[in-house]
Formats: C-alpha cells, structure tokens, sequence
C-alpha cells in the first residue's frame, strides 16, 4: 500500500482538505480520507492526472524543423505533410522507440499519466511489412514499458490516398493495410501487449474519412466489441471540400448519419462544423479529441468549444504533432481560441466553475472516456492516476481550489508539476521523470541522423 496526504485535493466530488489517498498494489485507488492525520508522501495540491488523448509520437522529432516556407506562395498543412512524409522514409524501428520514449516522458513530465498513441507508422519505407507485422507497435509498447506511463494503442488503419479511392502514395505506403491485414495486425498488436501492465488497453482508429472506405469503417468499429474508435474529422477546409465532393456531405454530417458514433468514439480535432454538427456530436456521447497547440501550428482552425461544452458535449486534449508537450498550454491555447474568436473573457468558465476547472475536468472525464481507461477522478477503484502541482512554485503559493488550477493553465506550465503516478506507478518525482537522463541521452543519438537529413 502506498499512502499520499495532500493539504488540498480535487475528489469526484469537489475540493477537499488534508485529503489521505491510499493506493494498493494493483494500482487502484483503495480509500480516500478528507480531514485526515498526514502520513506517507505528503503533498501540497493533488489531481486527477487527464490522458493525453491523440499523439503521433514520431513527429516529435520533427518539431521546430518545419517553419520555413518555399518558393510556394502560400505554406498549409498539406506542404507541412510533405515534408513530413519525407521524414518518415528515413525512420527506423530503433528511432521510433527511442522518440515514442522522450514524448511519453514529457506526456509525464507535464502531468499527463495516459499516452493514447494513434499509431500509424506500421511498415519499411517501401510498404513492405517487418518479419513481424506488429513490429512498430511494440517499439511503442517498449517505450511504455520503459517510461511507466499507461498506454492506449491504437493501431491505425489506412487504405485509400483519398476519397477517390485512389491508391496511397509514396509518402503512405508505411501506413496501408487492407482490411484483411489490419485484423492480423490488431491480433499481433495485442499479444505484443500481454507483458505491460493491466492498465494498458487496445483500440481501433479508421484514419479517417479520406483514408478509410465507408465499409471498412463500419468493419473497424467491430473488430474490437466495447473498445476506443478514434478518427480523424473534420480538421482541412480542404479535407471537408472533397469529403463533400465524394460523400455528398460534409464530414461530421456524414459520420452522424452513417456511423455507429457513440461513447466508444473520439472524433479528432472537429475545427471544421457548423452549428447543426456540433450539437449533433455533442448529443452522441462520442469525445471531441482536441489538439489546440497542433491545430493552431497547422492553421486548422477553431473548435467551436462554447457551443460544444454549451451542449453537453465531451472533450479530451491530446498533443498530437507533439511541437510542445504542455498541459498547461494545451488548456491555455483552448480557452483563449474561443475568446479571440468571440472577442470575449473567460468564455468556458461557468457561474459554478472557473476556466480552469472547467476546461480539466472536462478533459480528464473525456480523456479518460477516449482511453478507455477507469481513470480521469480521484475516486475508490479508479486507476492511480494522480498529479500532484508543486504549492511552492512562485506562482502557485497561497492559492487553493479553482484559482490553483487556473494559475497553473493562465500564468504556468511544466515547472509546476511536481509528482505524477500512472497506476499508482510513481514515474514523475519532484518534476523529473525518474529515468530522464538515459531517455534523453537514447533520443539524441537516435535522431542526430534524422534532423541532420530534413
């Protein structure tokens, strides 16, 4: 048993003082004491630590590496996945590993417990398959092994290089399985899982509506009965043009009246809907899986989060591209796109909850929905899944309940986070994860070649 005392804590239930959380061997939350006598690690302010909901750790290696623009007019997203298609040619087993490690470490780091890795680097350059089909995905496994954090996999399928159908092109052909061979690759990604721990959790992610026949992504949601299903939606002006071209509707109003869409679904990103689709998701039960600091890099555009939330909608927050690996700017970069887009203050706070509040425990509840994972509050029988802010931060000392929490998404980042478990695993102690040294020494030497190449 493993026994933490903090002098504040946010429970399921709201703010509670000298709050004792016992943790059992198995990594669930045993028993929760508001008022209790301090004992074991004593803490200044603990919260549910949220998943992060959408990563494509590759790109991490990427970042900052892309911000110069060619003889082209105009640079977009579509010249940005050029180049990145030019990236992944090089990159090899070992590197994948070696990247997938730094970015859980800094999920970790900046208070994430969860890496919901929407994995879809899964052959050699050429399209060839690995001897081992599933060899990628235990190079993410690997990581997670070696990081503590939990894991979400989610193996990617990708079949059409668009809504034509047309054959995938070069800068793809890592990323194409038929519908046949996806099924192979989700049995062998899940024996590749047996060894981590009980925490960790298989899903299914149809890349998107471009990528995925409308036949397949029926079959995808169910190869794996009661599991996540993540898509992409809904993110290029572009991309919604030829959705409509092909499909003869947009790309939300599609999915809704096409697709099983429930709370087993995360639809990502969803900057491009009009009212009626954003209260038809919201009424789904599915999660809007968020990534304001990609989808601002990207020039995606703007989720409409007042009117989704407004509805009863569910959101989580992932860091996707991974240029920055930030909690805080994730929740920062959120609320302040709804106030320049309405010329408002504090457009997602509630008369009840601050911004702050509001904004986290939406993403925990979602992110924890969007994992499928038993975790997102701090409650008996939930997962470990715990971040403890550094009170003595200068910015932190003296504040309590909301105020804490929206210091640490308005005026804060990663230096506020002290501890972090992920199933009761203590991988974060005093800010640092606990093997960051070799993790960042395996990721310099893997990607030295690769940054040299771009």
């Amino acid at each position: 048993m493993t026994t933490l005392w903090a002098e504040q804590a946010l429970l399921a239930e709201g703010w509670a003082r000298d709050v004792r959380v016992d943790i059992g061997e198995d990594g669930r939350i045993a028993a929760i004491t508001p008022d209790g006598e301090p004992a074991g690690t004593r803490l200044g302010a603990l919260l549910p630590a949220p998943c992060n909901a959408h990563s494509h750790a590759f790109q991490r290696a990427m970042a900052g590496l892309t911000e110069r623009r060619g003889d082209d007019p105009t640079d977009t997203f579509w010249t940005w996945r050029q180049l990145m298609y030019r990236f992944l040619d090089q990159i090899t087993p070992d590197q994948v590993q070696a990247i997938a490690a730094l970015v859980q470490m800094e999920m970790l780091e900046a208070g994430f417990a969860t890496n919901v890795e929407f994995h879809y680097l899964h052959h050699q350059p050429d399209g060839t398959p690995y001897a081992d089909l599933a060899e990628m995905a235990e190079r993410i496994a690997a990581a997670a092994a070696e990081t503590g954090i939990g894991l979400t996999l989610l193996p990617v399928q990708y079949q059409f290089g668009g809504c034509d159908r047309r054959p995938v092109g070069a800068g793809q052909r890592r990323f194409y399985n038929d519908p046949d061979r996806y099924a192979r690759l989700l049995e062998k990604t899940h024996d590749s899982l047996t060894s981590l721990p009980a925490d960790t959790a298989l899903g299914v992610a149809p890349h998107s509506l471009r990528a995925v026949g409308p036949e397949a992504l029926r079959q995808a949601a169910r190869l794996m009965p009661g599991a996540p299903v993540h898509m992409h939606i809904a993110e290029q002006i572009a991309e919604v043009e030829e959705v409509e071209a092909c499909f003869g509707a947009r790309p939300v109003a599609w999915a809704l009246a096409n697709l099983p869409i429930d709370s087993r679904w995360c639809l990502i990103h969803a900057t491009q809907m009009r009212p009626h689709e954003t209260a038809g998701l919201a009424a789904t039960g599915a999660v809007a899986g968020l990534c304001p600091l990609t989808e601002a890099s990207l020039g995606d555009g703007t989720f409409d989060g007042v009117r989704f939330l407004g509805a009863g909608g569910r959101i989580a927050i992932g860091s996707d591209s991974n240029i920055r690996i930030s909690l805080a700017e994730e929740m920062r970069q959120l609320d302040c796109s709804q106030r320049l887009r309405d010329h408002s203050r504090a457009a997602l706070a509630t008369p009840d909850h601050s911004t702050g509040r509001r904004i986290f425990e939406a993403i925990c509840a979602g992110g924890a929905r969007a994992a499928g994972r038993e975790s997102g509050t701090i409650a008996v029988g939930a997962w470990a899944d715990l971040l403890a802010l550094d009170t003595d931060h200068i910015d932190l000392a003296g504040l309590s309940g909301d105020t804490l929490i929206d210091c640490f998404a308005f005026a804060g980042d990663n230096r506020m986070v002290g501890d972090v478990w992920a199933a009761g695993r203590h991988v974060v102690r005093e800010g640092r994860h606990i093997r960051r040294d070799a993790i960042r020494e395996a990721y310099g030497k893997a990607t030295a070649p690769l940054r040299e190449g771009l």
